[in-house]
């Protein structure tokens, strides 16, 4: 009865109790298959997995290996050893205290402890088994004699007498030792069939698993990117409508501005037609001829307006033009903006194209910083001379544009006045025609301080166009749209408003352009659209 193992060495350490089909993890310890199986998905739960031993971590669920050699131990051991205490069968023997029994004996019907065993009778008709309350199971229910044979063909238990004279007589028998090792064979063969079968299982569940997670991962990860592609969608369509919206109050702005300007100069005139009126109408009362003719400002009184046909050509021109609102290049902003984006392309981030100045264009006025961002007004500077150096306090960037679709942004703050915009490389380098805006081969905006404050205009060929308000940002954008003939001038502010719009035919490469008055102003880069 004595064992070479001891029990705690046999016992798993989750439920306490002799191993049931052990099993071995990749650290060497042992558990039962299904004690460690309700272990790991309970730690599934939680995100990680380990040992309940050693707590060695595994980054994946990790696979259970069958330990026979255990398995062939805990068999011995239990056969050698069987668990009294949890039997809970006592010796009957024993009256003044319960002592667990060690062995049955058929024929007497009793059970036995070490003490009582020992002083048995050794006969072989007193049969010992294992401890057992069930004794009436071990005899014939007929002859009330030891179940010893198994008859094959009834697949029943008969004691001698069922052999010899009962209803088994001449029937195929064998002992109960040997139809219990044959059917304890079958059910080793079934039950390897049925382990199998089980870590087959138990794959296949891992691999739905390890499917699910990745079915997840991809799922995070598609969730992630689609989130961030309508995000971005949506964050480019607000672009563009502030874009759009601020293009159309611009434009009515102007508009407006423009109006008004020509009703106060028609009301002008209106107010000085009605003061000739008047004093035609005391002439014609008077009764007098020598007054009469007499008058010195008659001609005047006859002259007509010279500007009252431009007045009336601008008037319709304004009326047939449709209010001056420029809706072909809203329309063409709009579907152009949203074409980019149903497309893909980015409104700002693909082919970012860096803007630098060339120090070779700088006026003898301006000083370029290192790294050919920044532009401040310094006076008396000797710039050596080149051809492309310009006489006043202007600079071009270096590179030129002549396709696409490009927008960059200049940092204002650090000067009153300045002007910004584009210029064709044939541009004037000296005299007042040089000037960013002031000749038909550049286009500008730009800021003075007057009397009233700082004012802000669009200027092309020499001819200004005061803007309504002021500028209230420190950043100002410029876009080109080059095959379109478009420059627009933006002011950074949120939203963004649309500041003006020049439209042409270019028929040379274009340049950024600057002029600092004084202070510095910054160009922040370019980027293709």
């Amino acid at each position: 009865m004595a064992s070479a193992y001891p029990r705690a060495e046999l016992e798993c350490s989750v439920c306490l109790n002799i191993y049931t089909d052990p099993v071995t993890l990749r650290c060497g310890h042992n558990f039962c298959r299904d004690c460690i199986g309700r272990v790991m998905d309970t730690q599934e739960r939680s995100g990680g997995y380990s040992c309940t031993e050693c707590r060695e971590k595994f980054q994946e669920r990790p696979a259970l290996h069958r330990n026979i050699t255990l398995r062939n131990i805990e068999e011995n051991f239990l056969s050698a050893q069987p668990d009294q205490e949890e039997s809970g069968v006592l010796c009957t023997q024993c009256y003044h205290a319960p002592v667990p029994a060690v062995k049955s004996c058929l024929l007497c019907e009793a059970s036995l402890c070490d003490n009582h065993l020992r002083l048995h009778s050794k006969a072989p008709e007193h049969v010992l088994c294992d401890p057992t309350t069930s004794l009436e199971n071990r005899k014939c229910s007929i002859h009330r004699k030891i179940l010893e044979y198994y008859c094959t063909e009834d697949s029943a238990c008969i004691c001698v007498s069922c052999r010899l004279d009962g209803e088994h007589r001449g029937h195929q028998v064998e002992t109960l030792d040997e139809a219990s090792g044959k059917k304890k064979k079958n059910l080793r063969n079934v039950l390897q069939k049925l382990m199998t079968e089980r870590e087959e299982m138990e794959r296949r569940v891992q691999s739905l698993e390890e499917h699910r997670r990745r079915v997840q991962g991809e799922a995070a990860g598609e969730t992630e990117r689609v989130t961030a592609l309508l995000r971005d969608l949506r964050r480019r369509l607000e672009d563009l409508e502030k874009r759009v919206l601020s293009d159309i109050s611009g434009q009515a702005e102007r508009t407006s501005l423009y109006v008004t300007d020509m009703i106060r100069e028609l009301e002008i005139k209106k107010d000085e037609l009605s003061r000739k009126m008047r004093h035609i109408e005391e002439l014609c009362n008077m009764t007098d001829p020598l007054t009469v003719l007499q008058e010195s400002d008659t001609g005047d009184l006859c002259d007509t307006e010279d500007g009252d046909d431009e007045d009336r050509e601008r008037h319709d021109r304004l009326l047939h033009d449709g209010g001056d609102l420029d809706v072909a290049g809203i329309s063409h902003t709009l579907h152009t903006g949203i074409s980019d984006i149903m497309s893909g392309q980015t409104s700002g981030v693909s082919g970012v194209t860096d803007i630098l100045l060339d120090e070779n264009t700088a006026g003898n006025s301006l000083q370029i910083s290192h790294d050919r961002k920044t532009a401040s007004w310094a006076p008396y500077l000797n710039h050596p001379e080149t051809p492309e150096r310009f006489q006043y306090s202007q600079v071009l960037s270096s590179r030129s544009f002549s396709s696409g679709r490009h927008y960059w942004e200049v940092d204002v703050g650090g000067s009153h006045d300045w002007r910004v915009g584009m210029c064709y490389p044939s541009i004037e380098r000296s005299g007042e025609q040089s000037g960013i805006g002031y000749n038909e081969k550049s286009w500008g905006l730009e800021r003075w301080r007057g009397l009233m404050g700082n004012l802000y205009s669009v200027i092309h060929d020499r001819k200004k166009i005061r803007l309504p308000g002021n500028v209230s940002s420190d950043r100002v954008r410029i876009d080109l749209d080059y095959e379109a003939g478009r420059i627009s001038f933006y002011d950074l502010c949120d939203p963004i408003r649309l500041l003006h719009t020049f439209t042409t035919t270019f028929t040379e490469p274009l340049h950024a352009g600057l002029c600092v008055g004084k202070g510095c102003i910054k160009i922040s880069g370019g980027t293709q659209m």
